[in-house]
């Protein structure tokens, strides 16, 4: 299957970089090179370094990006250890970030990699398939109070203690192996009348994807150290697709402007902590009426830039 992702808010990131001709970028999700491409069209002497865990992603960008040469350098890892692929290729500091935290259309749509409910697969839903853990053995292995943990936090499933019980009662019976078998289970877990909004397995796949992946922890671990790897004026630009990923992104940009720890009373600071910057969107970028009709999977999208002092 060809790989194809749209990418979203395309035009507004690529405005909010302010690329510069000559200047150093990192797009940390490269998925299919959209905003890379956008980024290297607006390059001369500069360099892009385009980072993805997904092989097919790999394969597809650098195949996408091949006309720029040697402005370009495509990287198979994930974005957490950013500060030391940049290192390897001795570069200190960057002019701009790009990350577009959404799964690709590609991950989607093609059915044995196991992220969507509408194709019957194996549960995988690993981002890196060289990585050991899938979400079959979180299923199949996590106690029913951890399962019940993950669909609540990381799904805001309201019903996540009555599917974390089903879940085991079946695995009792016998392992849990498809995307299909897990709808079933979760169809039953919640009250007819409950089912008509949206697909009822969706939040449960969001929480398990999350955690296979351990999408919340990497982004939270990586933000402040992307913002030290930054030049003075250049720019962080995060498109989050739900709520989970918003709240960590926006709770990092408001810290690094604001880091003062003092107390509200007093009449100067003496924590010593300085800003690192300013929140260049006061609210979320949203995607225009156009754009949700041509891509729905847009509609969630909330683009957030934060520019280094």
């Amino acid at each position: 299957m060809q790989f194809n992702h749209y990418s979203v808010l395309l035009r507004e990131t690529v405005e909010q970089l302010h690329v510069k001709p000559d200047g150093i970028y990192v797009d940390g999700t490269l998925g299919g090179g959209g905003h890379a491409f956008e980024v290297c069209s607006r390059l001369t002497t500069g360099h892009l370094y385009g980072i993805d865990q997904d092989d097919a992603a790999i394969a597809a960008a650098g195949e996408r990006l091949a006309p720029f040469g040697d402005r370009v350098t495509v990287l198979r890892d994930n974005f957490c250890n950013m500060k030391a692929l940049l290192e390897r290729e001795g570069v200190g500091n960057v002019d701009g970030i790009v990350l577009d935290l959404g799964v690709s259309s590609y991950q989607f749509d093609t059915g044995e990699r196991g992220f969507s409910y509408r194709f019957d697969a194996p549960l995988d839903m690993r981002m890196d398939r060289r990585q050991s853990l899938t979400a079959g053995e979180i299923v199949n292995e996590r106690s029913e109070e951890e399962l019940c943990r993950i669909l609540r936090e990381y799904g805001e499933e309201p019903f996540a203690a009555s599917i974390a019980k089903h879940i085991v009662a079946a695995r009792r019976q016998r392992p849990i192996e498809t995307t299909f078998e897990l709808n079933e289970i979760v169809r039953a877990s919640i009250p007819a009348k409950m089912r008509r909004n949206g697909h009822p397995s969706k939040q449960t796949f969001q929480a398990i994807r999350i955690e296979c992946n351990a999408e919340l922890e990497v982004l939270r671990s990586s933000l402040d150290e992307m913002i030290g790897l930054l030049n003075p004026g250049g720019r962080l630009c995060v498109i989050t697709f739900h709520s989970l990923e918003d709240r960590i992104v926006k709770n990092c940009f408001r810290r690094n402007e604001n880091p003062c720890t003092c107390p509200p009373g007093f009449p100067v600071c003496v924590c010593g902590q300085k800003s690192r910057g300013k929140v260049v969107t006061r609210r979320p970028i949203l995607p225009k009426a156009e754009e949700i009709e041509q891509n729905s999977r847009s509609k969630s999208a909330k683009l957030r830039v934060f520019s280094k002092e």
